[in-house]
């Protein structure tokens, strides 16, 4: 299938400036397309998985994508989709923040590809370039009245309170050069991004054409929103980032198996390497067995493998199946383990001062009293760490998981019956 028929049956093709001639470009292996990655934040996020997978695809496809790090753009401020001006970032903080990145960008190719990624950095081109390159040799080919008209422009210029500076106007100017510059010394024709990046890679091109390099193609994606309306990608804490340290495999994974029935299908178009006939059988599935949930863990787990790979998902399958009483506590990845008990009942401790044990109980709210916390002892409803308690005892060192003097605290997992469990930590 010609890669560009493929991101249609996906829902992926928003906008294009010319289907046939794309179509036609892509029919070649080998082709040349570039998608930007701004360093706004220290990684990469979910948002950002569309056109990362998209360049991907075209890899597998037998095409030659660019991935470009933002490394001048991201010192400037790209006014699209925003309703006021951004904060300047200092040049140590964005290229701290680029390698962060970079990194990402390399371990996810390889890990879906097998092949090493073409990274480039349009801060390489751009740093030596001279105010008055810019203006006459750039600049010249942008019309004032052309850019006023752009959407992210005209957008903040008709709010008076905001308006925009001309830092951030001049953002599609030095985007156009990028296109420019990539068309020449790689033979770059397509751009791909956000459906809020049309003004910009539009501009691209017409730079592109008016400098006479010939044709050179813009495709955007739709904005991702759930059925419900809101806006893909973040969960009440926030953007669900792809490193893990912002945002653990464990909580990576149960934001994808809590996708709603209505957007799943969906979404194994948009972010997984299924393919039709796969799809139209997860699809089947849910409308046989919803409760099932087999489309949402499919999903769920091909994306944490692209992401985090396939030993991460095992043991975020194992905490998930331990947590519900199919597996050993002790066993597991403590860090994993402990993402897992984040949304828990917690309470923290000193070793020395911990109360007895039915009062913990009380503590987690596990219990309503301490009298009934003993009954709920003796009748073997009460476990720690998967452990089975028949009396209220002490509890001792042993009880806990991880050192009791490290400097992270240990921790222990107390559960009433399968579903109901809270997290003890010692401070």
């Amino acid at each position: 299938m010609n890669i560009f028929d493929e991101l249609s049956w996906r829902g992926l093709v928003h906008q294009v400036s010319d289907p046939d001639g794309l179509r036609k470009y892509l029919d070649t292996p080998g082709q040349t397309m570039y998608c930007g990655f701004d360093p706004t934040a220290e990684s990469l996020h979910i948002g950002n998985l569309v056109p990362l997978l998209s360049l991907v695809r075209m890899l597998r496809a037998g095409h030659k994508p660019l991935f470009l790090l933002g490394g001048a753009t991201g010192l400037i401020g790209d006014p699209s989709g925003k309703d006021k001006e951004r904060e300047l970032s200092n040049t140590e903080a964005v290229h701290a923040r680029l390698e962060h990145i970079k990194a990402q960008i390399v371990a996810f190719v390889e890990r879906n590809t097998g092949q090493k990624p073409t990274v480039v950095n349009n801060y390489d081109w751009v740093k030596n370039m001279s105010a008055i390159e810019l203006l006459r040799d750039v600049g010249k080919y942008f019309t004032v009245n052309w850019m006023l008209a752009k959407e992210s422009v005209k957008g903040r210029i008709e709010r008076d309170e905001v308006g925009i500076s001309y830092t951030e106007f001049s953002y599609m100017i030095l985007q156009g050069y990028d296109y420019y510059h990539l068309c020449r010394e790689y033979g770059c024709r397509l751009q791909i991004g956000g459906g809020d990046q049309w003004g910009n890679i539009t501009a691209g091109c017409e730079f592109i054409r008016k400098k006479g390099a010939g044709e050179a193609y813009a495709l955007t994606f739709p904005l991702i929103t759930t059925a419900s309306g809101k806006k893909f990608g973040k969960s009440e804490k926030g953007a669900i980032f792809m490193s893990a340290a912002l945002t653990s495999p464990y909580a990576f994974y149960q934001f994808w198996i809590n996708t709603e029935d209505a957007d799943v299908v969906r979404f194994l178009k948009y972010y997984t390497f299924l393919t039709p006939e796969e799809i139209d059988g997860l699809a089947a599935e849910l409308e046989r067995a919803p409760q099932e949930r087999a489309a949402q863990k499919a999903l769920a787990a091909a994306t944490t493998i692209m992401v985090h790979g396939e030993d991460e998902l095992k043991k975020v399958m194992a905490a998930t199946e331990a947590l519900f009483g199919k597996g050993d506590l002790k066993s597991l990845d403590h860090a994993t383990l402990a993402a897992a008990l984040e949304s828990a009942p917690t309470r923290e401790y000193q070793f020395e001062t911990l109360p007895d044990l039915p009062q913990l109980l009380v503590d987690l709210a596990l219990c309503p009293s301490k009298g009934q916390a003993r009954k709920d002892i003796q009748a073997g409803a009460i476990s720690i760490n998967g452990d089975k308690l028949t009396e209220a005892r002490a509890l001792t060192e042993a009880d806990f998981l991880g050192e009791v003097n490290a400097t992270h605290g240990a921790f222990a997992v107390l559960r009433k019956g399968k579903k109901n469990y809270g997290l003890l930590r010692l401070g």
